[in-house]
């Protein structure tokens, strides 16, 4: 496994989205993880850091930066004819600001395998009654329909206790929840301690 993760110098660069994206991977997989690299907003390019992910051998690379060297590393991913399965941060996870600069042909962010989905079907659907001239391919259109059908839950399990108590409490004890728009076996749960709901 292999990562771009943009990360704070002690001038704060990047605000730590880097850092933050890559947490989760770090927390669950850090034995499988075989290099890394950073980079800082000063750098041109992000090339040299993907030669060096490449000759890793690492099969999947993680993109955790913002959209800008976000679309350069697709591009070079692409350029030097290297195919690990590659995951982007949502900081960057942009059709129109990411994909299309670092070439579609390299980013495949339509993968035809969902078109038959439930989920994906039900969320078209509800584009084309909502927002018709939405673009489909944007990420921030599909977070905003995720976020909803999570409140649902959240609003289900309040019952009629609509305190601000009970709203938080019960926001905060989500549990194994499959919303249609993710992908099979993606599951919400918080906790007490744990807000973070993916």
């Amino acid at each position: 496994m292999s990562d771009v993760a943009g990360q704070d110098d002690e001038a704060g660069i990047l605000d730590g989205v880097g850092r933050d994206c890559i947490r989760g991977p770090r927390e669950r997989a850090d034995k499988m993880i075989v290099a890394d690299a950073s980079l800082e907003v000063t750098d041109p390019t992000v090339d040299s850091q993907i030669v060096t992910l490449k000759a890793s051998a690492g099969d999947t690379l993680f993109i955790c930066s913002s959209a800008k060297p976000a679309a350069q590393a697709i591009r070079k991913v692409g350029d030097v004819d290297w195919h690990p399965l590659q995951f982007v941060g949502n900081p960057a996870a942009s059709v129109g600001t990411v994909m299309r600069p670092a070439w579609l042909e390299k980013s495949d962010p339509t993968d035809s395998h969902w078109r038959s989905d439930p989920g994906l079907k039900e969320w078209l659907d509800f584009m084309k009654q909502y927002d018709p001239e939405g673009d489909r391919t944007d990420l921030y259109n599909v977070y905003p329909y995720a976020t909803a059908q999570t409140l649902v839950q959240v609003l289900k399990q309040c019952a009629d206790d609509l305190t601000r108590e009970n709203l938080m409490g019960q926001a905060a004890s989500l549990k194994s929840l499959e919303l249609s728009i993710l992908i099979p076996g993606i599951r919400i749960s918080t906790g007490p301690n744990d807000y973070s709901p993916v």
